[in-house]
């Protein structure tokens, strides 16, 4: 897949926060979300990179990938 196509229904600000705040921000707003849909969570913390793919390990929800641009990441996460 690539990730460029992929249009999130949700957009999660979490630039500048720094872990475990991405993650339990990500956990509450894809609470909000219907099953199927996609949330691109955006950040600038490094610790993204093992943490989301882990998280949705952990949940089930289904990690599509991370982009990486000028230092800011973006994660995208389809809820199961």
């Amino acid at each position: 897949m690539d990730l460029k196509d992929v249009k999130p229904d949700e957009v999660l600000d979490c630039v500048a926060l720094a872990c475990p705040m991405p993650i339990y921000k990500t956990a509450n707003k894809i609470k909000e979300m219907q099953s199927g849909q996609v949330l691109e969570v955006q950040a600038d913390d490094d610790g993204i990179e093992k943490d989301m793919p882990a998280w949705c390990k952990a949940t089930g929800h289904e990690y599509l990938g991370l982009v990486k641009q000028d230092g800011e990441y973006r994660a995208y996460v389809r809820k199961k």
